[in-house]
């Protein structure tokens, strides 16, 4: 114990440590990028290529694979810009790759630099820099040739400026990094991705040359497009299959205007959508050239227009058959198609930008892409009965595939606890059952939902700690009882193996406040899956919901309207505040409320920001990197009633490590 006390007096005003520049990337490189490989930290210079390509200052990207190891990509853009910062009094090229806050993206007013752009996080090229054991930058600008050097993302060789030669009398940017192996899990660039990469800014950048040059072997590739998304998605289409199209490509953009209501001038997006009757499907998104292979909002928005557009066009021609309803899944299950959606101020989920998280996307590209294909539907009356038939055919077999699943189920079905407000669907594997902390959150609740496929159940007060509750005594708990007999199965072991055919949800999310009251409710029901529903955990049926803490009210900026944002946590927060300040908005000139429980949401907000699986961010729970024994030994230790001496040791170890929420 002697050892322990000494551990904790030595947590002092000198334990707190601040990293500084790019310190903390160094520290902890996979909060910042994927780690894998260096292909991402190349990729963020590519975007900045990319993003002069988009602005139309740049015709041709060069990317070089050199024999040294190093990699080169050059553009003939304007030059990043090397006069002195008038705020930092720095070269300005320098603060670009050495700030983690800093870049020509957050101007985004009528003088910005970039309108749309993938950079939202402002660390960019700075990590590329801190990770990398040397990077070169060559800037051709104002008649000039400018040159500086960094090591381990440490200025070595400053910046210097010197009169062009014949040859090299241009503008333009070359940015050569050596990436440093010891932040990667292998220093090898994956060659089919770095493909598909700068073919699809070809794509996306009609008339844009893009070459991959490797040094060593002497080979070069190029691509350019003229016919852009469309003819991606059609060579792209008779690669994978020769599948006959079940009517034409359905192709368009659109982009709001100055006087558009809720967007900004030029967001919009361009799409190429095709279906198909056999074969793989193909589908790619991007976000300002950004590619977004995990989707996101943008996705889900050109999910719900085709299904609008398709669900009007078979009502309007009396075409559904009885007994059957048409599901947004149905309108999608064929579809392939490129969409490029164009966002002035995206939000993405990670810096690696997998995911667009942007809710406002979902009305965006819904509201461009529904209206268009709605007239040309009803233009073309017998393609829309084809994709009519093709669309019916698929919720008739949705529909079979869960009539076998109601087979199967017991006849001696026990009475559903009379506080469960059940949805309409039987379609187990859309369904979804919310488990509510309070009756006033179960209120908004019930009303937020959409009836179709979720399902509310209210619990009062916290649930028992059933760690160490016989499996014989579970339902003398009437909270326990009412969640076993909604979900449809029966408490069991590890090692049993229960009947699931009753099941009567594929997911079952913990829905709590998000403060430290909401958590201990999430444990107590973590508990329970685990010690007696464990079956359910291993086949990824138990998520939980992620309220947001806070809401931010930002006021009108630029071309931006009125905003309301949403922050999970404290760090959220900070971000949100972080990038209002960078858009020109000064220190209170946002309200911030702090929602105190699910209960002060209305039915709107908690829809919008916590239940609508466009726009949530629902965590799955799995045993990650645990395995079974350990994941055991840790909830024994921590949920135990004799365990009270270990869990005492065990928060002095690690208390420090806590973000309290006092």
């Amino acid at each position: 114990m002697a050892t322990k006390k000494n551990q904790i007096s030595d947590y002092s005003e000198s334990s707190i440590r601040v990293l500084k520049g790019l310190e903390p990337v160094k520290q902890r490189p996979g909060m910042y990028t994927r780690t894998e490989n260096p292909l991402h930290i190349i990729q963020e210079v590519i975007d900045n290529a990319s993003d002069e390509a988009l602005g139309g200052h740049c015709r041709n990207i060069v990317v070089t694979l050199r024999a040294d190891g190093g990699i080169s990509v050059d553009d003939d853009g304007r030059g990043i810009p090397v006069g002195l910062h008038p705020e930092e009094k720095v070269p300005t090229v320098e603060i670009v790759f050495t700030r983690l806050h800093a870049g020509g993206k957050f101007d985004k007013g009528s003088g910005g630099a970039y309108a749309f752009s993938g950079g939202l996080h402002g660390v960019g090229v700075s990590v590329t820099n801190a990770l990398s054991s040397r990077l070169e930058i060559t800037v051709w600008r104002e008649g000039k040739v400018h040159q500086l050097a960094f090591a381990d993302g440490d200025l070595v060789e400053p910046l210097t400026s010197r009169s062009p030669t014949r040859e090299d009398k241009k503008s333009g940017t070359r940015v050569t990094a050596w990436p440093n192996p010891q932040y990667f899990d292998s220093s090898a660039i994956p060659q089919a991705e770095l493909q598909r990469l700068l073919r699809s800014k070809a794509v996306l950048l009609p008339g844009v040359k893009v070459t991959l040059v490797h040094e060593r072997t002497g080979e070069s590739q190029t691509w350019q497009y003229d016919q852009g998304l469309r003819g991606y998605l059609t060579e792209s289409l008779a690669q994978g299959s020769n599948a006959d199209l079940v009517i034409p490509l359905f192709e368009g953009e659109q982009y709001a205007g100055r006087d558009a209501e809720g967007f900004a001038e030029g967001e919009g997006a361009a799409w190429v959508v095709a279906w198909t009757e056999d074969g793989n499907v193909m589908r790619e998104s991007y976000v300002n050239l950004i590619p977004t292979p995990a989707g996101g909002t943008h996705e889900s928005g050109l999910r719900e227009g085709l299904f609008g557009a398709v669900k009007n066009f078979v009502e309007m021609h009396a075409l559904l058959p009885k007994g059957v309803k048409l599901l947004p899944e149905d309108v999608f299950a064929r579809t392939s198609f490129v969409l490029s959606a164009k966002v002035l101020d995206p939000q993405f989920q990670g810096q690696i930008k997998e995911r667009l998280n942007s809710r406002d996307a979902v009305r965006l590209v819904a509201g461009f892409c529904r209206p268009p294909l709605e007239l040309w539907l009803n233009q073309h009356v017998d393609y829309g009965r084809k994709l009519a038939e093709l669309v019916i055919r698929q919720a008739q077999t949705r529909l079979r595939s869960a009539q076998k699943v109601e087979k199967k189920k017991s006849s001696g079905v026990a009475v559903l606890p009379g506080k469960l407000t059940d949805c309409e669907s039987s379609d187990v594997s859309r369904n979804e059952l919310f488990l509510v902390e309070g009756d006033s959150a179960g209120g908004s609740a019930k009303m937020g939902r959409d009836k179709e496929f979720q399902a509310i159940l209210p619990l009062r007060g916290k649930v028992l700690n059933a760690w160490e509750t016989e499996r014989d005594r579970l339902f003398a708990n009437n909270e326990i009882h009412d969640i076993a007999v909604a979900i449809g199965v029966d408490p069991h072991g590890k090692h049993d193996n229960p009947d699931l055919s009753g099941l009567r949800y594929g997911r079952i999310c913990i829905l709590s406040d998000a403060d430290v009251d909401g958590a201990h409710i999430q444990v107590l029901l973590l508990t329970l899956f685990f010690r007696h529903f464990p079956k359910l955990i291993d086949r990824g049926h138990i998520c939980v919901a992620r309220p947001p803490l806070y809401r931010v009210d930002a006021p009108a900026r630029g071309k931006k309207p009125v905003q309301k944002l949403y922050a999970l946590d404290d760090g959220e927060l900070t971000a949100i505040e972080d990038k209002l300040r960078k858009d020109g908005i000064k220190d209170g000139g946002w309200a911030i409320s702090r929602f105190k429980g699910l209960g002060e949401m209305n039915a709107e907000q908690l829809w919008e920001t916590t239940m609508n699986p466009d726009t949530r961010r629902l965590l799955p729970v799995a045993l990650g990197d645990f395995d079974l024994e350990a994941s055991e030994a840790r909830f024994n230790m921590l949920m135990g009633k004799g365990e009270a001496s270990a869990r005492r040791l065990w928060l002095e170890e690690h208390g420090n490590e806590a973000e309290a929420d006092i």
